[in-house]
């Protein structure tokens, strides 16, 4: 097995919180700076940028898990991964479809650009994609398995748009392949309130806005291979591959 150091949630300019430095050229830059083997390009509520990151990454000997960061029904952020670009672009098309649309206004929340690998402007989405989709966390959970990916509830040690933060606990039937957390004191302080987590295998990520933090929180695999399989049976700890994370800098 090999460490592979990962950073699986990351927003590009196309997210309107990402800032206009998040290209993607200059996320892959930065993450082959900081030593990135395994990358996550989560945009809010789309997936539109991941591709061309993949193909740039690739130059660096970076893989990219290609997804979105999912908001539900109930203001649960999700990430979601797919292994291949026909079924990414199938999640695209249930983003696009499910999403509540509200006109986004760039004067208050910033910039939603397609970009491409020159930084030239090739589309202003403008639905904000920050909107909730009209689908409920069960219902994104089972289309994001049904196209055979990884679904993980972000950030759920947050006190806003986590698991816990919007049902006040973690549903026992929702099936799950791994929790995004931030700190070992929030861990420590769910598995304290919600014994059962324990059982659960947790990432950490640095929800990266700008390029500066990208790599601040990290999860290494130990894998035989940078793949989605690899990573897919680290998070469910199979034949001795493993995950662990560092909610520290780096």
């Amino acid at each position: 097995m090999r460490e592979y150091r990962a950073d699986v949630h990351v927003h590009t300019v196309l997210s309107p919180c990402g800032d206009v430095e998040m290209s993607p050229g200059n996320i892959v830059h930065e993450a082959a700076l900081k030593n990135i083997d395994i990358l996550g390009i989560t945009d809010h509520n789309s997936t539109l940028h991941a591709p061309l990151v993949k193909r740039l990454a690739e130059q660096k000997g970076i893989f990219v898990l290609c997804g979105a960061e999912v908001t539900t029904k109930e203001e649960i952020h999700c990430l979601a991964f797919f292994e291949n670009f026909e079924r990414l672009n199938e999640f695209q098309h249930y983003l696009e479809v499910n999403i509540i649309r509200v006109k986004f206004n760039p004067g208050a929340y910033g910039y939603q650009l397609v970009v491409d690998e020159y930084e030239q402007v090739l589309e202003e989405i403008d639905t904000w994609l920050v909107s909730a989709l009209d689908q409920t966390i069960d219902q994104v959970e089972r289309e994001v398995h049904r196209l055979n990916g990884l679904f993980i509830p972000a950030h759920i040690d947050r006190p806003a748009y986590g698991l816990i933060s919007q049902l006040g606990f973690i549903p026992p039937d929702l099936p799950v392949d791994a929790l995004e957390i931030q700190s070992d004191q929030a861990k420590a302080r769910l598995i304290k309130q919600f014994p059962d987590l324990e059982a659960y295998t947790f990432i950490c990520s640095s929800d990266a806005h700008y390029p500066g933090q990208i790599g601040q929180r990290t999860t290494t695999f130990s894998i035989k291979s940078a793949c989605f399989e690899e990573i897919r049976l680290a998070l469910k700890g199979i034949n001795g591959r493993s995950v662990k994370y560092n909610t520290g800098h780096s």
